[in-house]
């Protein structure tokens, strides 16, 4: 089967979407992922996306974004608008994960939240101590996370390794540790709800 529906998507989410597309046999999905380090800056998102959108909209007959707001203001989804393209729901990729309801408790119970995915906690080297220059600059620490009190691991996948990964960030920034297991569910079915009506 030919793909006939391209998926941009953030580069965090790229593992992920690899083994959903795998489980469901999407082979009419092509997946094309951005750079995660655009979190960083995500002023820049919509235009990435709208420049991966330019080049491919005529070699497909579907776009589907796998994003989130993800900090953009709402920008992201002014730049969908204008191609009539959809995005995933949610203001960040954590509520598609637990699903609204439960990620909103969750911001209820503890407003100070850090929240870690599986793609988080394998780079939080880079994404985190590097990106915000702790490894240069460790005394910024304190001035960075003094809002926060918790750290709550989202976990994808039922793994010992990454847990223990997860509690040694914690223990890095001083905060208490929580976990929660999501799994793909949730993140599966809002796809599937909308690539599979593209399905030949």
């Amino acid at each position: 089967m030919t793909a006939n529906v391209l998926l941009i998507a953030c580069g965090a989410l790229a593992r992920e979407l690899v083994l959903l597309t795998r489980r469901n046999r999407w082979s009419h999905l092509k997946v094309q992922c951005l750079p995660p380090e655009l979190h960083n800056t995500p002023q820049r998102i919509p235009g990435e996306v709208v420049a991966v959108i330019e080049a491919n909209r005529a070699k497909f007959e579907h776009i589907f974004v796998a994003y989130a707001d993800c900090g953009t203001g709402g920008m992201l989804d002014k730049a969908l608008e204008a191609y009539g393209i959809e995005r995933l729901p949610g203001a960040h990729c954590y509520e598609f994960f637990t699903g609204a309801t439960s990620f909103a408790r969750f911001c209820d119970e503890e407003p100070g939240t850090y929240y870690l995915t599986d793609f988080l906690v394998r780079h939080f080297d880079r994404l985190v101590i590097g990106a915000l220059g702790l490894d240069k600059h460790p005394q910024l620490k304190g001035e960075y996370f003094r809002n926060y009190r918790r750290v709550m691991y989202l976990a994808q996948s039922p793994s010992d390794e990454l847990r223990q990964l997860a509690k040694s960030h914690a223990d890095y920034l001083g905060l208490a540790y929580t976990e929660h297991f999501t799994g793909l569910d949730r993140v599966g079915t809002e796809l599937h709800e909308h690539v599979v009506q593209w399905q030949n």
